[in-house]
């Protein structure tokens, strides 16, 4: 059976990734984990960083001897993907991003910490703030904070740019919803047309929260992607 590996986004988890999992675990073998620092694991001694995930999947890999893998990743972990794509090509077999933020800028950066403020969302989002413990721990502000300053840090130093782009030759899918305000369907068309393998998919009626995507459809788009054998290298 073929295997498929399953990244989630940045303050997700494994669980976050459950429902499509168990939409295609009759057709595919499917893994999946926590980046550290998520789902209430311990958190890396270093800062988060793109590339320090990356090393995460390849540690993954190998304790669970997968020479090579398909990937789906959504958010962050599409960004992960890609970065695996074309640091490791030889550990990934293909790729299919969901919602992946793609054009990192200063501003951008700037823009999407400045919402990751723990004592802010403890205040106005009591909620979100519940779900986030509860998905988390008591580390859920650490994370946050972490996470934003790795925001920051991508605005700077993008870990994957246009060159990067170029250099992918795996089979990509590279998808988007139509009523994302987080992902724009340009960054994701600018990215689909500097790879040389890949394909563009947009989602109708589709925000970015993985909790709000149809699942059915996405496992769907999934497994036509991973059966399709036109694409050649």
């Amino acid at each position: 059976m073929q295997q498929l590996l399953l990244l989630h986004g940045a303050l997700g988890s494994e669980k976050s990734l459950q429902p499509l999992k168990e939409s295609l675990q009759n057709d595919f073998d499917v893994y999946s984990f926590s980046f550290h620092g998520h789902g209430g694991s311990e958190f890396p001694e270093s800062d988060f960083t793109i590339a320090g995930f990356a090393n995460e999947v390849i540690a993954f890999l190998d304790e669970n001897q997968i020479e090579s893998i398909t990937v789906f990743g959504y958010s962050m972990g599409g960004y992960v993907g890609l970065y695996l794509a074309k640091q490791f090509p030889e550990r990934i077999q293909k790729l299919f991003t969901l919602a992946t933020k793609l054009n990192w800028t200063v501003e951008g950066s700037q823009k999407e910490a400045s919402m990751l403020n723990p004592i802010i969302i403890k205040e106005k989002v009591p909620k979100y703030a519940l779900s986030l413990e509860q998905l988390h721990g008591n580390n859920w502000e650490d994370l946050m904070t972490k996470t934003a300053q790795m925001m920051l840090n991508l605005g700077q130093n993008p870990e994957v740019n246009d060159n990067d782009f170029e250099q992918i030759t795996i089979p990509v899918l590279l998808s988007v919803g139509d009523k994302d305000v987080m992902v724009t369907l340009e960054e994701t068309l600018h990215a689909h047309r500097k790879i040389q393998h890949s394909q563009l998919l947009v989602l109708p009626n589709t925000i970015h929260p993985i909790e709000k995507v149809d699942v059915v459809e996405l496992a769907n788009q999934i497994k036509r992607f991973l059966d399709d054998k036109t694409i050649r290298l």
